[in-house]
């Protein structure tokens, strides 16, 4: 990388940081282009060069949360031993970081604003799509074991992020153990049902 495109990068870096800092502290409504200029010392134009505008820039803050995500349950992953047993970590996983991470609340305001541009709605499609693969392949990985059954795994990994992304709404009333034990349930219910077998 040459010397201008990582001072770009440090400057890029900068902003989020002091934008993700302002987003925790005021919320996403709340907080301003202003704001995030007074805070940084850079210039308008030097945030929309580099973000376009408010969305583009907490956009790119859930792209850093989802790899950070991603890359601590990549070191999670191998100490389960089954799909069955990955799904229940996962589900621990998402718990924790959803009480967790500071930026949580902005981010409910951000899905929940109603106006949103074509393009931030396409970016946050391919978000979620990026979600439901990574179920899909999960839930493959359990058919594949012999550990589920031969099923629509499409339909299964839409189920699963409905079932997870409800839960991450109802979890902002629970304490720490109530989630826990809300997720673990949830997971349960989703791997073996609820219907009694038929006689």
């Amino acid at each position: 990388m040459n010397k201008k495109k990582r001072q770009s990068e440090q400057t890029k870096k900068k902003m989020a940081d002091a934008a993700r800092a302002l987003f925790v502290q005021k919320g996403y409504k709340a907080t301003s282009i202003e704001d995030i200029v007074k805070a940084t010392g850079c210039s308008a134009g030097n945030i929309y060069y580099h973000f376009k505008n408010k969305e583009g820039l907490f956009l790119y803050l859930i792209d850093e949360w989802n790899l950070e995500w991603e890359e601590t349950w990549l070191a999670k992953e191998p100490l389960y031993l089954t799909t069955i047993d990955k799904l229940h970590g996962m589900a621990e996983h998402l718990a924790l970081d959803q009480l967790n991470h500071p930026l949580t609340r902005a981010a409910d305001e951000f899905y929940n604003n109603s106006e949103k541009a074509s393009d931030v709605e396409e970016r946050i499609n391919e978000i979620v799509k990026g979600y439901l693969i990574f179920n899909q392949q999960l839930l493959q990985k359990g058919i594949d074991n012999g550990e589920f059954k031969n099923t629509n795994v499409e339909g299964l990994a839409i189920i699963l992020d409905s079932l997870l992304l409800g839960l991450s709404q109802h979890a902002r009333n629970m304490d720490r153990q109530e989630t826990l034990e809300a997720y673990q349930l949830a997971m349960d219910v989703f791997l073996h049902g609820i219907a009694k077998p038929s006689k």
